[in-house]
């Protein structure tokens, strides 16, 4: 396991709940949008929604595990899902940044 400084982990905490808020209120109005497309049925348009749901549920800017040892799987997860940017990560330590550099190619 690589280790994850005391001040990195606990600047993670701080964040997170910021985060996945901006994340779902993004899928909120995504999923409004959805549901007012004209273009589609009513039962078209209910279905769409239910998969994404579905899967959106599943993405860390919804749901995390809250384990140290998860730390850079999480926020992996968060840059590949477009929940944050690299530029969200300024703060953390350059050991961080360095890591999820070499992890996100």
């Amino acid at each position: 396991m690589i280790e994850v400084a005391e001040k990195d982990w606990k600047l993670f905490r701080k964040k997170i709940g910021g985060w996945q808020m901006a994340y779902m209120d993004r899928l909120n109005r995504e999923y409004v949008a959805l549901l007012m497309d004209e273009s589609k049925r009513p039962d078209e348009r209910f279905w769409e929604l239910e998969d994404r749901i579905w899967v959106d549920k599943k993405s860390p800017g919804v749901v995390v595990e809250m384990r140290r040892s998860r730390f850079y799987q999480n926020l992996v997860g968060l840059l590949r899902d477009h929940v944050i940017e690299m530029e969200d990560l300024e703060e953390f330590s350059d050991d961080v940044k360095e890591r999820i550099h070499i992890l996100m190619r």
